[in-house]
């Protein structure tokens, strides 16, 4: 049964929080996190990192004079509180659904949200570009940046911290510390952060001179994170300065706080499913296969357990990237640097120049900002370092922020990349060991979010033939040519099609690159309509395709017709809304392909 909310209901206007006396702040906190519980076991959604901050957000809001005061939350995985503190009460049910709330904080959403916010350690840039802007026009109003001890461990962070510490203009960084990212914040500045925190505990002293003062700003703190009139009074008295400078503020709370749920396992309760709030337990789901995911992490361990020279690389997604599994059975050679991908593939890099074969493993959407380190580091050197891609292509719930549209493109204009996609579980596994036994230089292989597709069989795990692809069926007129994920849409769509009497032809590419130039060279000599599939941005694998076929003088022997993502970003909802709204499910490719059929044999009538 739903707690009443007598205090939040009072609430017609966000401001109305200002107007609260202190003795409804801790009653406020406790219908907030009532009521994101009790969303949250409807809906699901990232659960932990909301609920350890309900108190810090009251008090934010309560403090300051949101939205002329710029408040900024870094990721936005714990800004649950603020959405409903900011007018979207109602429709806190609707997150991560198709047409609903984003699951993070979005401009385009509320006035609140004066950055939008997704991928990690962007707080403090942002803040402090608003701060100098601010000063440049003359205004007084505050800017405020919320980051996690897991996001201020990446490198932007140090960036940001190093220029605003010089720059001497009055920003206010949050240091939210609950010893936690998604997984346990690793490194030495949190290192850094437990001493600040557990000294003034043992000595009642000050604690020893910070990271932060040594760059420049004010440090306050420790402040227990969930001590609501401690959290006023500190804000309270910072808001009121005439002139500040930059300041940390040392809040220390914790993930999942109030509510058992969490407390066991906060990496696991980071994002939930639906549940009972009664009795803690999750609504049943239907069995699934395992995901890509698994059985990369499984074929990894496999290949390391033949072959001692296999290391793995994470930032700070192990559990994400299931190199959690890997790290088990090879503690030794398995890395989380922690939220730093241009380090990680760098530091890739180095292990290859020594002999070793490094797998970094990393999202599609997090491996766009080690860009620079994949060319200068990696490609330019020709080092043979291993890249796991995962959640390619579209990526449901978390939206456009984390889909991996563009990896196909991106690394598909690097000379000495080889780039691959795997249409099943079993081609996962192939690539894997593909991937292993390749010393030529850098090679990818990118794999989508979710079950696989497919058996997963661990026997004639073969290596593949670099650039080769596969016939999974001959047919007539028209060709699926599949990539990675959309294969197994087009074996669907061709099942549709067989009821319209069509026999179509579906290949398998296999390579996005290097592609395989005499697969499709044969089935643009042999069918009248050649469709390229795919889960990418445009410049991907049909633009490698329509190259070649440029230069070979090939364009008019066959209609071409790329089937990619739309020049647009996709909004959040379920996987298979997603993919209907870019037109790459079966159902969308059998009716493009039956209107491709018809425009064509009008042609030859």
């Amino acid at each position: 049964m739903d707690m009443l909310t007598p205090v939040l209901d009072r609430l017609v206007e966000p401001s109305d929080i200002r107007a609260l006396e202190k003795r409804d702040l801790n009653r406020l906190a406790d219908e907030v996190r009532a009521e994101i519980i009790s969303a949250a076991s409807e809906t699901g959604g990232h659960f932990g990192a909301g609920l350890g901050v309900v108190e810090l957000t009251v008090a934010l809001h309560h403090v300051f004079n949101t939205p002329e005061d710029r408040l900024i939350w870094d990721v936005s995985h714990q800004a649950y509180p603020h959405k409903l503190l900011t007018g979207r009460r109602k429709a806190l049910r609707s997150i991560r659904k198709k047409g609903g709330l984003y699951g993070f904080t979005k401009r385009s959403e509320s006035d609140y949200d004066p950055f939008g916010t997704a991928h990690s350690s962007t707080s403090i840039s942002a803040g402090l570009g608003m701060a100098v802007a601010r000063d440049l026009k003359g205004a007084r109003n505050h800017v405020i940046a919320v980051i996690g001890d897991g996001a201020i461990t990446g490198g932007m962070a140090y960036e940001a911290l190093n220029h605003a510490g010089a720059e001497k203009s009055r920003l206010i960084v949050i240091v939210n510390d609950n010893g936690m990212s998604i997984g346990p914040a690793v490194g030495a500045l949190s290192t850094h952060l437990t001493e600040l925190r557990d000294t003034p505990k043992r000595t009642g002293s000050n604690g020893p001179s910070s990271f932060f003062e040594t760059l420049g700003f004010r440090h306050i703190g420790p402040v227990d994170g969930h001590d609501l009139d401690r959290l006023v009074s500190t804000l309270s008295a910072l808001r009121d300065e005439s002139d500040c400078g930059p300041v940390v503020i040392h809040v220390v709370t914790e993930k999942g706080h109030g509510h058992p749920f969490s407390k066991p396992d906060k990496e696991k309760y980071h994002a939930v499913g639906p549940f009972n709030p009664e009795t803690l337990e999750f609504k049943a789901t239907p069995a699934t296969k395992p995901t890509y995911t698994k059985v990369f992490a499984e074929a990894l361990s496999d290949e390391a357990s033949k072959d001692p020279k296999i290391v793995a690389i994470t930032a700070a997604m192990g559990s994400g990237t299931g190199l959690d599994h890997f790290g088990a059975a090879f503690p030794a050679r398995c890395f989380d640097v922690g939220i730093a991908e241009q380090h990680a593939v760098t530091f890739a890099a180095g292990l290859a120049t020594e002999g070793m074969k490094p797998f970094c493993a990393i999202y599609s959407t997090f491996l766009q900002r080690a860009y620079d380190q994949v060319i200068h580091d990696v490609a330019l050197q020709n080092l043979p370092v291993r890249f796991a891609i995962d959640r390619a292509g579209l990526v449901g719930q978390d939206g456009a922020t984390h889909a991996g549209s563009f990896d196909l493109t991106y690394l598909g204009t690097v000379p000495n990349m080889i780039v691959m996609a795997p249409s099943d579980a079993h081609e996962l596994r192939r690539m894997v060991a593909t991937a292993s036994a390749y010393d030529d230089g850098p090679i990818a292989f990118r794999y989508p979010r979710g079950d696989i597709h497919g058996e997963d069989t661990k026997n004639d795990v073969n290596i593949l033939e670099i650039g080769k692809g596969r016939i999974i069926e001959e047919g007539e007129e028209i060709a699926l040519v599949g990539l990675g994920s959309r294969v197994s849409a087009c074996i669907g769509a061709a099942s549709l099609l067989r009821e319209h009497g069509l026999h179509v032809t579906i290949a398998d590419a296999r390579f996005a690159k290097p592609i395989d130039t005499d697969l499709i060279e044969r089935l643009v000599k042999s069918h009248r309509v050649v469709m390229l599939v795919e889960e990418g941005s445009i410049g991907g694998f049909s633009a490698q395709v329509l190259t070649h076929l440029a230069q070979a003088r090939l364009l008019d022997r066959a209609e071409i017709d790329p089937m990619i993502l739309p020049d647009r970003f996709i909004a959040h909802g379920s996987p298979a809304e997603q993919l209907a709204d870019a037109g790459l499910d079966a159902q969308s490719i059998a009716a493009r392909v039956i209107e491709r059929h018809r425009t064509a044999a009008r042609k030859v009538a």
